[in-house]
């Protein structure tokens, strides 16, 4: 009995270890295991509708016939205002110290954070792009001003006019017009804080560089410093026609503090960015009679880029992702899911939002590419403009 129970003890054991080890095996329907596909991670960073977007994303490519049976997609996010070390910060440091990378297969990188990344770490840090493994990059319209070989932008966005159309029927077309327009209509108009938000901080990169040659909007030089005088000589000239509370001109804290004062109606115009416009009024926090307007020239926005790093062990998965970024599949989730500008041809792309973006064309879309002088610029607001009475 004893050598009857410990040879079905044997065969037991035998068919265990068989059923597990077929895990590396294709299975009978022809589907690939999930050892055998390459894992690709993306870092990227922002809010939780960023992350959200990202993992729908994710889970589009998973199950995508083109993909799926190859790669496994995952994202990693870092929280903005978590106080952890930025993405940026980190891969920086790894490049400099010449660390292995088992990490970072792509990464997501701003237009701004592009230059930064040049400054600090130079061209070397991430890969040139092999074009022939992403066919969906002839459909992009999004045009970059540097970084082409490197990047490949997956959305944009831009800073816009925002303002409520039942009391401006006929909005500003141009900055000189919006100028004048707050000089006639004291405390209707506001933008918040630079060092805040990117809306109100666009209002100040363009009421400066507005008035300086365009070669200046894509230059870190030094030299250009000495010319901003022009434009904060404006900002203070229109100072006092800014929107009121308590007898004080107060600029309102973030892009969102901006957009509560016009939502409430107690201004009826301010810059904003186009993604929250749009974010808002689907979710019904914000009424229909909110229209935007791009003036001439514009405010300023930028392009969300994927770029590889220099030292990824998973080129060709990352291309792959990075092709699938660019599908109109991937585009829809991105203007259904964040309000984001698609950044190729919108025929192919079937989204609520689609028509409230055609009015605005990605080409046209102004970067402020200055690097470290952006900071430098909003240190110069908040000592010169925030001081005010």
């Amino acid at each position: 009995m004893k050598k009857l129970f410990s040879l079905l003890l044997a065969v037991l054991l035998l068919l265990t270890i068989t059923g597990c080890g077929s895990g590396s095996e294709p299975s009978s329907n022809g589907a690939t295991s999930t050892s055998e596909k390459e894992t690709v991670t993306l870092w990227t960073g922002g809010s939780e509708n960023v992350k959200n977007t990202w993992i729908k994303l994710a889970e589009e490519f998973n199950t995508n016939s083109e993909y799926k049976d190859k790669y496994i997609f995952k994202v990693e996010h870092i929280s903005s205002g978590t106080g952890a070390t930025s993405l940026l910060d980190r891969l920086i440091a790894q490049y400099k110290a010449n660390e292995e990378n088992d990490i970072y297969d792509i990464v997501e990188v701003s237009s701004t954070e592009y230059v930064t990344y040049m400054q600090e770490a130079g061209k070397d840090i991430f890969m040139i792009l092999d074009k022939s493994k992403i066919p969906n990059y002839s459909h992009m319209t999004a045009k970059m001003s540097q970084g082409e070989d490197q990047l490949v932008p997956y959305r944009g966005t831009t800073v816009v006019l925002a303002y409520d159309s039942e009391a401006i029927p006929n909005p500003p077309k141009t900055a000189e017009e919006l100028y004048q327009w707050i000089r006639e209509n004291p405390g209707k108009f506001a933008y918040n804080t630079p060092g805040s938000g990117g809306a109100g901080q666009s209002f100040m990169v363009t009421s400066v560089y507005n008035l300086m040659p365009e070669e200046a909007m894509t230059s870190s030089d030094e030299k250009w410093k000495e010319e901003w005088d022009k434009g904060f000589d404006l900002m203070k000239e229109l100072h006092p026609y800014l929107y009121k509370s308590g007898g004080k001109v107060v600029y309102p804290h973030k892009n969102q503090g901006a957009l509560d004062l016009l939502i409430n109606k107690q201004i009826v115009m301010t810059p904003a960015w186009v993604d929250m416009i749009i974010s808002q009024i689907n979710q019904g926090t914000m009424p229909d009679t909110i229209k935007m307007t791009q003036l001439k020239p514009g405010f300023t926005g930028e392009l969300a880029n994927l770029a590889i790093p220099a030292s990824s062990k998973k080129a060709d998965a990352a291309h792959a992702v990075l092709d699938f970024v660019l599908s109109d599949a991937a585009q829809t989730i991105l203007l259904d899911g964040m309000g984001a500008f698609p950044v190729v041809d919108m025929s192919g792309i079937d989204s609520k939002n689609a028509e409230m973006l055609s009015s605005f064309k990605i080409e046209d879309f102004r970067a402020a590419e200055i690097g470290s002088l952006r900071s430098e610029l909003v240190q110069k607001w908040d000592e010169e403009i925030a001081t005010l009475e």
